[in-house]
């Protein structure tokens, strides 16, 4: 700034000294505006020497939107000044931002000093000086526009949405409850003008009894309290309920650009090469079916609140609807509970949903943290604690889900318990599941870092070997897969498969009770798994 200040005031002196006392022509045409990217120079009068003089200089750090303000303040009817700058000056900080932003760009700021018949010096030097000081303030704005605080508050305003209501949960969550129209779902392009499907076209045949689910169920006739955030209040009908993003959630992210997203694949349990299966530290214990296509999967899941050792570790248990290969264009739908003290901040059981159409690499979030997944219920809050949990040795407590696809529409729903279908992915969203799945999985799911070099204490399911059986090991059971009928039948051919049984294992099996089930997780580091 001190050599644009030099710049113009050493023109202000030879303006002042010379150029500035030449007497103007009675009457001039008035000139061209100049064209957005054209550099201005004065048209010359062949009869009367020119009186205007052009100073052109680069603002290093300055704002698009601050050089705009510059140049329309100094442009005012009847001004000495003007301003002539390309589009792009225009645009403002937000353009700036949204396509990496940061400091160090350099735009032109083109300052034309049309001199009025007779003006005086004095008028001349004071354009010069307004502009000294419109400079500066634009590379003030500029600064504060990139600043963290800024960035951290246009952040919260992409995920918070107004609210019509606002309930604070036990545990320090707040759930906002924001009309249907206005959730994230709609920030996506093809989702403006979109009409919401308010209820499935079909449900899955043979859907199994599902009063034997402790959580799903009330003796008194009342609706349960499945979440936490429940023994508050509940949302009115016409909105949706939505954890609100806090400014510590995105204080703990490790890029505020990646903040609700995955940063791994599946696990592929063909693949001939098992140590990239935990390659960047995820390991599973999980039961799978492939061979088919299939157009949804369904389980009733045991729920726990495992130990997490680690802020950046987290363990969940889910089922997984898959499309296409395990390269970049895998297709994912993901439901389950999992503990993930990075995302949440706290180390409590949480309803979660994921959604992914290139293998996790740029689309897709958890949650309601991006467009994409639209909720039509008023009752289930995405990301929200689930209450209770089981206890070892103790009551056993559990989930259902269910996701399938519409056979009319094409749309994925998702259902929880037998009261709350939540909502639905989309079509458009996917490639390969545009069509069908071609791999359904179920199991845990836990993220080993290896602190201190060794493998984490980490705890999937329970944090008990299958063999301990109930009440003591963690379950899917009643696993079902939904055919090209649309209907719900038991999977044919289960596999399982786990990259450390001496960590995390799996065992399945088959009653008249339980359907197809099977027990799964473990400890992580034992003396036997280190």
């Amino acid at each position: 700034m001190a050599k644009v200040a030099a710049r113009l005031l050493l023109t202000a002196h030879l303006f002042a000294s010379g150029s500035g006392r030449r007497s103007a022509p009675k009457s001039q045409p008035r000139r061209r505006a100049a064209q957005d990217d054209e550099p201005f120079t004065p048209t010359p009068n062949p009869t009367t020497p020119p009186h205007c003089f052009k100073i052109l200089d680069s603002v290093r750090g300055g704002s698009r939107a601050a050089a705009g303000e510059v140049g329309g303040s100094l442009g005012r009817k009847g001004g000495p000044c003007r301003a002539a700058r390309s589009p792009a000056a225009a645009e403002g900080v937000r353009g700036e931002e949204e396509r990496g932003g940061g400091g160090g760009r350099e735009e032109e700021l083109r300052w034309r000093c049309e001199e009025a018949p007779h003006m005086g010096t004095t008028r001349g030097v004071a354009c010069l000086l307004v502009a000294v000081i419109c400079l500066s303030c634009a590379a003030a704005a500029a600064a504060a526009a990139r600043s963290p605080a800024a960035r951290l508050h246009r952040h919260l305003k992409r995920f918070n949405k107004p609210a019509v209501k606002s309930i604070e949960s036990p545990d320090g969550d707040i759930i906002d409850c924001v009309p249907i129209t206005h959730q994230p779902a709609f920030d996506h392009p093809y989702l403006k003008n979109h009409t919401v499907q308010m209820r499935p076209n079909y449900h899955p045949e043979g859907l199994y009894d599902e009063s034997k689910t402790n959580v799903a169920s009330t003796s008194s006739g009342d609706k349960p309290k499945v979440q936490l955030w429940h023994q508050n209040g509940r949302c009115p009908e016409g909105t949706v309920p939505i954890r609100r993003t806090k400014k510590d959630d995105l204080l703990r992210a490790s890029s505020m650009r990646r903040y609700g997203r995955k940063r791994h694949t599946t696990a592929n349990p063909m693949s001939v090469n098992p140590t990239m299966l935990n390659e960047g530290g995820h390991q599973h214990a999980i039961a799978y079916v492939q061979g088919d296509k299939y157009y949804g999967a369904k389980a009733t899941i045991n729920v726990w609140e495992p130990k997490i050792e680690q802020p950046n570790e987290f363990s969940l248990s889910q089922l997984w609807i898959l499309g296409g290969s395990f390269g970049e264009d895998l297709n994912s739908i993901e439901a389950g509970w999992q503990v993930s003290p990075d995302l949440y901040g706290d180390n409590n059981t949480r309803l979660f949903t994921y959604w992914t159409s290139d293998a996790y690499q740029a689309t897709g979030c958890y949650n309601m943290l991006c467009s994409g997944f639209v909720q039509i219920n008023s009752e289930i809050a995405m990301g929200a604690s689930i209450f209770p949990t089981s206890s070892y040795s103790g009551s056993q407590y559990d989930i259902s889900i269910l996701i399938w696809k519409d056979p009319k529409e094409g749309n994925w729903w998702m259902q929880f318990g037998k009261d709350y279908v939540l909502g639905y992915w989309p079509s458009f969203l996917f490639s390969y599941l545009a069509d069908s799945a071609s791999m359904i999985e179920w199991g845990g799911e836990v993220v080993n870092s290896q602190p201190d070099g060794v493998h984490t204490s980490t705890q999937m399911g329970s944090g008990h070997f299958p063999e301990e059986g109930f009440s003591k090991a963690s379950y899917f059971k009643n696993i079902q897969v939904v055919d090209s009928t649309n209907n719900l039948k038991a999977p044919k051919g289960l596999g399982t498969f786990t990259e450390q049984s001496n960590c995390y294992d799996v065992q399945n099996g088959n009653n008249g009770d339980w359907g197809t089930y099977f027990y799964y997780g473990g400890p992580g580091r034992s003396s036997n798994c280190q």
